[in-house]
């Protein structure tokens, strides 16, 4: 009997089918076999209608113009593909790519060009002078129009959404619907006023000390938690663990990942480490903090000195001062402790607070934009709407950033009237309307 897969190999083997390029494809190459057998049975049958006959040479010059045609395509599709991952390399981000690969709408132009070609392949073998496949031929000549439709889609898609906006804009609502999502999942295990913690410890965080040590055994970036495995665990256990990393974090092999307070009995290790997901880098799936990470890479590629372009990087910006304000409104209190079924905690897990979301958002923009104006003055109108919008248990952190960013000006602006202008809060950068101080 084999060893069951743990949920972190799950986890893993779902990242791996999001982001390959040749799984649904072939499954599409499958489905358009098996639809040329239906189409020849349907053939026996005596269905199509007259007006759907065709001559053997008829049949056979259509299915194999359609061969090469789909063969043709899918190098097209293949060669767009390579220019996004230069575009998105050069210009953008490479995490972006992560989220590229997983795209859609690319898989089903692939899978129904493959599909064709099977469909029109297999149909070709049936071909003889008193046997044509009138329904499969027709059938072929209509995926062909669906093809057709699917990459004028795909090519109008890729034509606007490569543009930096663009991606940010998507990078931004993907960062926002992980953040709600994971916020809302946190809310509901999260312990009860009257919940308590085994052993003598406190609901917040075990004071007896671990009892016990796990550690990783592989290197690799934190991907995601099984939070709901990790309470059942600890549960069974009679215990409480304590997650000594953030999510996103890189850990070495034999670095201590989880400790283990009070307990009946001891938990296995390797079931434990099971339920968290290792990968080569991080993923967006339970960490808003990559998208931020994509977004602010996009804004200082654009304040490169090799691009030079500003306007695009303030455009990013727009969508970083929207993701910053959904989380703002959170609750963030830097640590999660997640309850079992009887309110009795048993997962402490770190977080990030409002600082760490701001000063990532923050710090690399102006630092890298300090000498560009534009820049200056739409930091310090997002940092001013945000002390507009936000509570006022969130004001420090923007207010520290705004002592920063004014800083940067007097250190890159020494001359006063070319100051004043640097200083102005401006949502456009330059051009808007420019908010009295």
């Amino acid at each position: 009997m084999g060893v069951p897969m743990s949920w972190a190999a799950r986890f893993r083997l779902r990242q791996y089918i999001k982001a390959s390029l040749w799984i649904v494809p072939m499954f599409g190459l499958v489905l358009g076999v098996l639809l040329a057998e239906l189409a020849l049975a349907a053939d026996r049958t005596d269905w199509p209608p007259s007006g759907w006959h065709y001559s053997a040479t008829t049949a056979g010059d259509v299915l194999t113009a359609i061969v090469g045609a789909m063969v043709a395509l899918l190098g097209f599709v293949v060669t767009i593909g390579v220019l996004v991952v230069q575009q998105a390399t050069g210009t953008l981000s490479p995490r972006y790519m992560r989220l590229w690969y997983r795209d859609r709408l690319q898989k089903a132009v692939l899978a129904t060009f493959t599909g064709t070609f099977a469909f029109a392949f297999s149909l070709l073998r049936s071909i003889e002078s008193d046997s044509v496949p009138d329904l499969g031929v027709t059938l072929a000549g209509v995926a062909v129009a669906v093809s057709l439709v699917l990459l004028l889609i795909y090519l109008n898609r890729f034509t606007h959404s490569l543009r930096p906006v663009a991606i940010a804009e998507l990078v931004a609502r993907m960062g926002e619907h992980v953040f709600t999502t994971g916020a809302a999942a946190i809310r509901e295990a999260a312990p009860r006023d009257d919940a308590t913690v085994p052993s003598g410890s406190d609901a917040t965080l075990p004071s007896d000390g671990p009892v016990m040590l796990i550690r990783t055994g592989q290197a690799g970036a934190i991907q995601a938690f099984n939070t709901a495995g990790l309470v059942a665990e600890a549960a069974r256990h009679d215990c409480v663990f304590v997650v000594t990393r953030l999510i996103g974090d890189f850990v070495p092999a034999g670095t201590v990942l989880v400790e283990v307070h009070g307990g009946t009995s001891a938990p296995d290790p390797d079931r434990v480490t099971g339920l968290v997901a290792l990968g080569a880098e991080r993923t967006i799936e339970q960490d808003p903090a990559f998208a931020l990470r994509i977004l602010v890479d996009i804004a200082i590629r654009a304040l490169s000195p090799a691009v030079n372009d500003p306007t695009t990087a303030v455009q990013v910006v727009n969508h970083v001062e929207s993701l910053l304000h959904t989380v703002g409104r959170a609750r963030l209190p830097g640590r999660y402790v997640l309850a079992d079924r009887d309110g009795h905690s048993r997962l402490v897990l770190p977080g990030r607070d409002w600082e760490n979301y701001l000063r990532l958002a923050v710090c690399e923009i102006r630092d890298y934009g300090a000498s560009s104006v534009q820049i200056c003055r739409r930091l310090r109108a997002m940092l001013e709407g945000l002390l507009d919008t936000l509570p006022p248990s969130q004001h420090p952190a923007v207010r520290a950033e705004l002592s920063l960013l004014q800083a940067s000006i007097e250190r890159e602006f020494p001359d006063a009237a070319r100051r004043a202008i640097a200083q102005g809060a401006d949502r456009q950068g330059i051009g808007g309307q420019v908010r009295p101080r």
